[in-house]
């Protein structure tokens, strides 16, 4: 029976230290996925940061330095070459291609957005919000939108114009200013008007990144410096989420918990089967009070299987603390209470306790140095522990059981001697301490005495110190005709 108990014994400890090389790996896994996705962050804010830079170059050396369009045109091809670099850019910071392309031929196009034709009129003369602009290019081209073009306008334009063209004849009225603040009555006329009269619907019409005021000559420059800090924002929020989603969770916890309650509880069924068989009875042979044993070491095995695995995930996602060392302070918290129980049964005594304690915890210390040194030694997950925990225990029991009664007395005289030494040691360092403190009270006395406001006292403490520091006598000045010698002589 002693063997078949430490087969089983053996098949335990694997089994726990398996579940938690199995944890350790999950949370492996949720710190390389936290790596990945931050060095592809990396790659991407630094792409979106290009395709601004990128645009900045284009607008100063193509455009400004060109004095292209001249005072009146300029802001228009300044807000083509932004909208492209603005909108590549927004889209890589996400992890997407750019789709943006400056087509610059003076054609119908000036931009494409994978293949979507945009046309872009940012015209505030006229008090018509770019649409004049756009009916002029309708009449040069009729079958623009027909083709599945897009008329692309600035984001203020475009808000004035949606508004107004969602008013009746009644709110219009009623709403509008006739006054020179904000969209006025005739505002909404024009742009009711321009729908009524051309084959083009407002879906035909889309808002642009930029403001018609962010795209002047004047103020580009701080337009795409505050793009720039808008996608380091985002940059740093889409870190953040990484972090948040590589953190820890309720729901892996209790999916550790439940595959560790059934990995424990199916060894603990096998294993009571396994123990029924060696007395000799076959399955058909099992009573119910067997079937009733086995289903109570189950529900057992189970219990401290799904506590095992919800303590070592916690123990390695909330401190500092290895899967190996976690499983074995788990292990060895089940063993000091199983004896705890024997002890307030009277079942063992208080040195039992202590000495049977002492062995729980150096078993449990050397499970997680063979399992460290083996999941380091063989790389793979699981495996790795699995093997170095059975190597490990295999060398421990050989060695516990290798010792004679002499040796083991020989180590117990070693130990009663360290302890010893220890008490010993402790004193003289107590005593030394003691020492130390007297003479340092000793010596700032000196001080204080030495350098006091009252000038004999000082004149007596100088002399004290001089002597204690080991001055030679005829060269301390203590009496008033060394004093004049040394002075006027």
């Amino acid at each position: 029976m002693p063997i078949v108990s430490d087969a089983a014994e053996f098949v335990t400890k694997t089994q726990e230290q398996a579940v938690a090389s199995w944890v350790s790996y999950l949370n492996q896994l949720r710190i390389d996925n936290l790596l990945s996705a931050l060095s592809q962050r990396d790659e991407h804010l630094r792409d979106a940061l290009t395709s601004v830079d990128e645009a900045i170059r284009k607008i100063d050396l193509e455009v400004v330095a060109a004095n292209r369009g001249g005072q009146h045109g300029m802001h228009g091809f300044i807000a083509e070459i932004a909208e492209v670099g603005i909108g590549n850019a927004r889209k890589q910071i996400i992890g997407h291609e750019a789709i943006y392309q400056w087509v610059n031929d003076n054609g119908p196009v000036d931009l494409m957005r994978g293949s979507v034709e945009i046309q872009q009129k940012f015209v505030a003369a006229g008090g018509r919000f770019s649409l004049g602009a756009i009916a002029e290019h309708l009449q040069k081209y009729p079958d623009y939108v027909h083709n599945g073009g897009k008329y692309q306008i600035p984001s203020n334009h475009f808000e004035v114009i949606q508004r107004l063209h969602a008013l009746s004849p009644e709110e219009a009225s009623k709403l509008l200013s006739r006054s020179d603040e904000g969209p006025s009555l005739r505002d909404w006329q024009r742009v009711q008007a321009f729908f009524q009269t051309r084959s083009v619907g407002i879906e035909s019409l889309e808002p642009s990144t930029l403001r018609y005021d962010e795209v002047q000559r004047d103020v580009y420059t701080s337009t795409m410096a505050t793009e720039k800090d808008s996608l380091r924002a985002t940059d740093r929020s889409l870190r953040d989420d990484a972090y948040q989603q590589s953190r820890p969770t309720l729901r892996e916890g209790g999916t550790v918990a439940l595959t560790a309650a059934a990995t424990a509880g199916g060894t603990a069924f096998v294993l009571a089967v396994f123990t029924k068989r060696r007395e000799g009875k076959r399955l058909n042979e099992f009573t119910e009070q067997d079937w009733l044993d086995i289903a109570g070491e189950t529900g057992l095995g189970f219990g401290q299987g799904g506590v095992r695995g919800l303590s070592i995930y916690a123990l390695t996602n909330f401190t500092a603390t290895s899967a190996a060392v976690a499983s074995s302070i788990v292990t060895a918290s089940f063993s000091i209470a199983e004896q705890a129980n024997k002890l307030r049964r009277n079942e063992i005594d208080e040195l039992e306790f202590i000495e049977t304690s002492e062995l729980v915890a150096l078993e449990a210390a050397v499970r997680a140095l063979s399992s460290s040194v083996g999941q380091a030694t063989i790389p793979i997950p699981i495996l790795g522990a699995v093997i170095g925990n059975t190597v490990g225990i295999v060398m421990y029991k050989a060695v516990a059981s290798s010792l004679t009664k002499r040796e083991a007395a020989l180590i117990e005289r070693y130990l009663d001697e360290q302890r010893a030494l220890d008490e010993q040691l402790a004193t003289e360092y107590q005593g030394i301490l003691e020492k130390l403190d007297q003479n340092m009270s000793d010596y700032l006395g000196l001080l204080e005495r030495a350098f006091s406001p009252d000038v004999q006292v000082a004149l007596a403490g100088s002399v004290e110190l001089a002597v204690t520091l080991g001055v030679a006598p005829d060269e301390i000045l203590d009496s008033e005709e060394k004093v004049d010698a040394y002075f006027l002589d």
